[in-house]
């Protein structure tokens, strides 16, 4: 009895996928691996074509050497700034998600066309719009103060201020996304659970804290982490609002009083006379690695993936 061989599966398909899968490799992972080998090397405009191996120098001049102080300043901000961006954009999304939720209301599907607005908005011409509108010289909002009575502030140029104008935008281009997921998962919440919890005498608030809360856990705590891990390297907001400014220091290599440790990098590898692009990249690993991290950390600690273990 003859046993029937197999069929040999053609190998065509996997030719024609090569290329384009070894272009996306080399798209990818090609200034990974290019700029972890930068990060142990001397590169800069000084040392363009005659850069050396140095090792673990970089790392040990941000960590404990000369510009430890100004990274420690900087990643101090950009924990801060994640933290408060992440909780104020899913407090401000969570409470305009109930609002949207509620029967009582009328015209909701106007108001959430409103409310998502600056997210339908390219993000980009957002915070230019909003870098005219917190000018401190000629901006509609000092304007408004003025004709109120009430002193003009320096949104932009005081340290404090900066970083406050910063928060802001970003909270106004993050809450809509927020808003989006909360409110899909409220919906998906039935009515009757909210009708039984009211004829037992539950009050709006103990519905809210009870049966609300734990239900929107799952969907909003994979939300939060990586609204975190966004924050945290974030760019554009800061770039386009403040350029890292107001300056604090004379020190070229010194960060800026909005500086991230985003654009903190961009500053080590193309701002100042001596461009130190192996400081940036070794910079830019050790982002890498906090991201991780932190992302790794809050999993744990929330447990935010423990159903997919069961």
């Amino acid at each position: 009895m003859k046993v029937a061989r197999r069929p040999r599966r053609p190998m065509y398909p996997y030719l024609y996928l090569a290329p384009g899968l070894l272009a996306m490799l080399l798209i990818t992972l090609g200034p990974v691996v290019y700029s972890i080998y930068i990060a142990f090397t001397n590169m800069s405009t000084q040392h363009l074509l005659n850069y050396e191996w140095v090792g673990l120098r970089n790392f040990e001049r941000i960590l404990v050497g000369i510009d430890r102080r100004n990274f420690a300043s900087v990643l101090a901000w950009t924990l801060e700034w994640s933290a408060l961006t992440t909780c104020l954009s899913f407090a401000v999304g969570l409470g305009l998600a109930l609002l949207l939720n509620d029967r009582r209301v009328r015209e909701r599907n106007i108001y959430r066309t409103i409310l998502i607005y600056p997210w339908a908005l390219p993000s980009t011409l957002t915070v230019m719009m909003w870098g005219g509108l917190l000018n401190s010289s000629f901006g509609p909002v000092n304007q408004m103060l003025q004709a109120l009575r009430l002193p003009a502030v320096p949104w932009l140029t005081h340290p404090i201020w900066a970083r406050i104008a910063c928060i802001l935008v970003q909270v106004w281009l993050a809450y809509p996304f927020v808003m989006s997921v909360c409110l899909g998962a409220l919906q998906s919440i039935e009515p009757s659970v909210y009708e039984a919890a009211a004829i037992d005498g539950a009050s709006a608030v103990q519905g809210f804290r009870f049966i609300t809360l734990p239900l929107l856990r799952l969907a909003t705590l994979p939300l939060v982490i990586a609204s975190f891990a966004m924050n945290f390297n974030s760019f554009g907001v800061i770039y386009l609002l403040t350029g890292g400014g107001p300056i604090t220091s004379v020190d070229p290599n010194a960060p800026g009083a909005t500086d991230l440790l985003g654009t903190y990098m961009y500053k080590l590898a193309f701002g100042g006379v001596a461009k130190n692009y192996g400081l940036a990249a070794a910079t830019g690993i050790l982002i890498f690695f906090v991201v991780g991290g932190l992302t790794l950390l809050n999993s744990h600690m929330t447990g935010a993936f423990a159903e997919a273990e069961l």
